[in-house]
């Protein structure tokens, strides 16, 4: 059987971002409330046959790229240099240093919104090809001209060329080492100047590069929200741990479940697969799989972020309600909030948790168990 190839990513991330104004560089503003760079590196570093992730900065920008991709697995920070090109160059010879890779997906951190496919179709090219780019067909008429036009160009075979551009890595770095040319646009240009093959495959709108000040507020559109209800429901007993939101804690009783009984992460779940139209919790962890039993339940929320995230779906918002009387939620809610948005990946502004009694009516009232209610809702970049 064919050895699984070596594949690392590498993100572009060093410019100053001066055409989109401010004094944030570019990469580092938010999006969708994340960090730009946040967006694509996410996508890179949960593809399991993505090995690492690097990241280009410019000098100086190493806390701002450690906290936009806070929580996420650690990127290798490399330092770029004064055009795309010889920032590539570093990336490359950093990978080289680290022993090397079969693969190397090189991307630009300005174009946030990675779908899945894309991925999938880059890779597969390189079976055939040292080389491989994502690429849009040209649709608007084109024309040469500077005041006046003075020729129309015919648009058939022209392409709009996308990252992340894939590459057999002992290629592109031999093309990067030996470059003597003018300053190229892109990496499949170099490939294709020391005589190698580049495959086109699908582009997606969604890659579009974001360059100007307009296009962060653009970005901001969607194109689909989805929104879900998840409700659970389990007993306190003693001799049990109190995990709530992902968070222990300190009460003489805990909830009894299969698992470790997280009401809230449940509901939440549950919230998540609905929104998604993918069943309930029960459907993908089955209370009588013996591999759940006493299983973390944050487990079963980063499962459904993962589905929502290879749907092309980014969390919008959640809101958690926790209903008892005892224990006090109120000094755990910050924890709670942050668990969540540490699992998800998602902006803490984005998760809300509360809590509520029913006046000592019924089974919470009498101190018989805990209920939680979640709502989550998605939304799909354009």
């Amino acid at each position: 059987m064919a050895s699984r190839p070596h594949i690392i990513a590498l993100i572009v991330a060093a410019g100053s971002g001066s055409r989109a104004g401010g004094s944030t560089p570019k990469q580092f503003c938010k999006v969708k409330g994340q960090p730009m760079l946040r967006h694509s590196y996410a996508v890179f570093s949960n593809r399991p046959e993505i090995e690492s992730v690097v990241l280009v900065i410019g000098a100086g920008q190493e806390n701002q790229a450690q906290a936009a991709v806070e929580g996420l697995p650690a990127p290798l920070l490399v330092t770029g240099g004064a055009t795309r090109r010889e920032s590539v160059r570093n990336g490359l010879a950093a990978i080289a240093q680290m022993g090397g890779a079969d693969y190397v997906l090189i991307h630009d951190a300005a174009r946030p919104f990675l779908p899945e496919q894309v991925i999938d179709d880059l890779l597969n090219a390189l079976l055939e090809a040292p080389g491989a780019v994502p690429a849009l067909p040209m649709v608007d008429s084109i024309a040469r001209g500077t005041d006046i036009l003075t020729e129309t160009v015919e648009r058939e075979n022209l392409w709009r060329i996308q990252t992340p551009q894939a590459f057999h890595f002992s290629a592109i770095h031999a093309a990067h080492l030996g470059w003597s040319g003018a300053e190229p646009t892109d990496d499949a240009r170099m490939l294709m100047a020391n005589g190698l093959e580049v495959h086109i495959v699908p582009g997606d709108d969604a890659l579009t590069k974001m360059t100007f000040a307009k296009d962060f507020s653009g970005k901001d559109m969607i194109t689909s929200m989805r929104s879900g209800t998840g409700f659970d429901v389990h007993r306190l007993v003693a001799g049990e741990q109190l995990w709530l939101c992902g968070v222990l804690i300190p009460y003489d009783k805990g909830l009894s479940g299969h698992s470790d009984a997280d009401v809230a992460l449940h509901a939440l779940t549950d919230a998540m697969l609905g929104a998604l139209a993918l069943g309930d919790i029960g459907d993908h962890f089955p209370p009588s799989d013996p591999q759940w039993k006493g299983a973390s339940s944050d487990r079963f929320l980063a499962h459904a972020m993962k589905l929502a995230r290879d749907m092309g779906y980014e969390l919008s918002n959640v809101d958690v309600t926790i209903i008892c009387e005892a224990p006090k939620i109120g000094p755990h809610r910050s924890a709670m909030r942050a668990r969540i948005a540490e699992i998800t990946g998602t902006d803490i502004e984005r998760i809300s948790v509360k809590a509520t009694t029913t006046e000592l009516l019924g089974f919470t009232g009498r101190g018989e168990g805990i209920a939680a209610q979640a709502i989550a809702t998605f939304e799909k970049p354009n």
